[in-house]
């Protein structure tokens, strides 16, 4: 079966989020399986583009209303990533230093998808599957099943995976000269809430809908910011398949970016010297609970409530534990935040921004991390804190629901119900008292070490679903 995953994101080629840890490791889990996945996203003008070698696989024209751009596709010639990796270039649209946030993402993204289209309807095949990821390939299956210029692909498969179902791509209808040319009959098929909504058509026109979790399914039939109707109308082909994490990039034994590898054999010495090591990076106590947040600085993280959090918590057990914060997002939060820092020097610190190389030495390092999510369709945060034997603190919410259940049922994990100020201090009250019991707590950590959230199972799911 021959995969061609479609996405604004991959990692390590651009990364903003859990989006590009899936694309950067479903396609190869995929291959490993004995099929042929690729993945076809933007070339911006990022590190890897510079450092890496790559051979021209195609150039031409596309259209968008009356604007012609030339394109040029471009594929990576030593297949580091495990797969095909192909990266389209558009001088002026998408050549840029960020993945998102310019004021014509819109036409950047839409260009982006009738260049990856026009490309793959001259193939002398056809793939077996076109998976798209989120709203910014959202236009694909609409596109493949009702404009003339890709009539040759009206029969293959379209997937839409929705990773994050608040972001939708909404536009007003003023934007439909960029469509290639279809029948105005099949408008409806793009609207959605007196819109052009990307995620919408997608999830009317694609094949089979997919969720990164089965709680996070069930959690769109009530909270899908204004989509609960049509996802429940659309149910039929919809399966919710939980994220899976490379456990070869993510692994203690070999990560290259830790202060020491560690095994389940040297779990203690190895989280101690990378506990040691952070902690003497951020004038931190390596004796003390080390508490953790790694991620956007938003609302859906209830990142907001973290600075109310943190000093209720340094107040309560003043010199007794430490708080780490690795993340960007509202300049507010960032803000106050970093105000916390004057007050409790030594027991609290930040890293504003984002270090790949340094989340992986916290998570090696830290005793817990916090996930205070109000939204959280997957997480893998959690994930990768289990892989490193840190127990994870979450809102029984999406994915985390799926993957961590609380010490209290027998399970390995601290859970809560609600993202508040109460709810969250509750559960690091709990977890301070689960670090005084160090017994218990090695123990929990052979086991977190020990779970299977590896992309192998997820691979074949969705194998499974493309060909129901």
């Amino acid at each position: 079966m021959e995969i061609v995953h479609l996405s604004a994101e991959c990692y390590p080629v651009a990364k903003v989020g859990g989006l590009a840890d899936v694309v950067g490791a479903l396609p190869k889990y995929q291959n490993r399986l004995g099929h042929i996945a690729k993945v076809v996203m933007p070339a911006y003008d990022l590190k890897f583009m510079h450092e890496n070698e790559f051979e021209e696989v195609y150039d031409g024209w596309g259209k968008l209303g009356n604007r012609d751009f030339s394109v040029r596709i471009l594929r990576e010639k030593t297949n580091k990533l495990g797969f095909d990796l192909f990266l389209v270039q558009i001088p002026g649209l998408l050549n840029r230093p960020k993945v998102y946030g310019y004021a014509d993402d819109l036409e950047r993204f839409f260009a982006f998808q009738v260049a990856a289209l026009d490309w793959i309807e001259q193939w002398e095949h056809k793939p077996d599957v076109i998976h798209c990821h989120d709203y910014h390939t959202g236009l694909v299956p609409f596109m493949m099943s009702n404009c003339v210029r890709y009539w040759k692909l009206n029969v293959v498969p379209s997937v839409i995976t929705i990773h994050n179902a608040e972001y939708q791509g909404q536009f007003g209808f003023d934007k439909l000269q960029y469509f290639p040319s279809y029948d105005p009959w099949h408008s409806n098929k793009l609207e959605w809430a007196g819109a052009i909504n990307p995620l919408a058509s997608a999830i009317k026109c694609a094949w089979r809908v997919s969720t990164v979790s089965p709680s996070y399914l069930e959690e769109l039939s009530h909270k899908a910011n204004g989509l609960e109707a049509l996802l429940a109308s659309e149910k039929r082909k919809s399966r919710g398949i939980l994220n899976g994490i490379d456990t070869e990039v993510w692994d203690p034994s070999t990560d290259p970016m830790l202060y020491k590898k560690f095994n389940l054999k040297t779990l203690e010495s190895g989280k101690r010297a990378n506990k040691q090591g952070i902690c003497s990076v951020f004038n931190l106590d390596p004796d003390k609970p080390l508490f953790t947040f790694i991620g956007r600085l938003v609302g859906e993280k209830g990142a907001e409530l973290l600075p109310e959090i943190f000093y209720h918590a340094l107040n309560t057990y003043r010199g007794e534990i430490n708080i780490l914060i690795l993340g960007s997002g509202e300049a507010d939060v960032e803000r106050r935040l970093e105000e916390l820092k004057d007050g409790f020097k030594g027991n609290y610190n930040t890293y504003i921004g984002y270090n790949e190389q340094l989340s992986h030495q916290i998570y090696a390092g830290a005793d817990f991390l916090l996930m205070p999510s109000r939204v959280e369709p997957c997480g893998l945060n959690q994930m990768y804190a289990l892989r490193y034997g840190t127990v994870p603190i979450v809102r029984r919410i999406g994915g985390l629901r799926d993957t961590v259940s609380d010490i209290g049922d027998g399970g390995f994990g601290i859970c809560h119900d609600q993202t508040t100020v109460w709810d969250v201090g509750h559960a690091i009250d709990r977890a301070y008292n689960l670090y005084k019991n160090q017994k218990a707590l090695k123990e929990i950590r052979k086991f977190i070490m020990k779970l299977d959230h590896s992309w192998d199972r997820a691979a074949q799911e969705y194998i499974d679903m493309y060909q129901i």
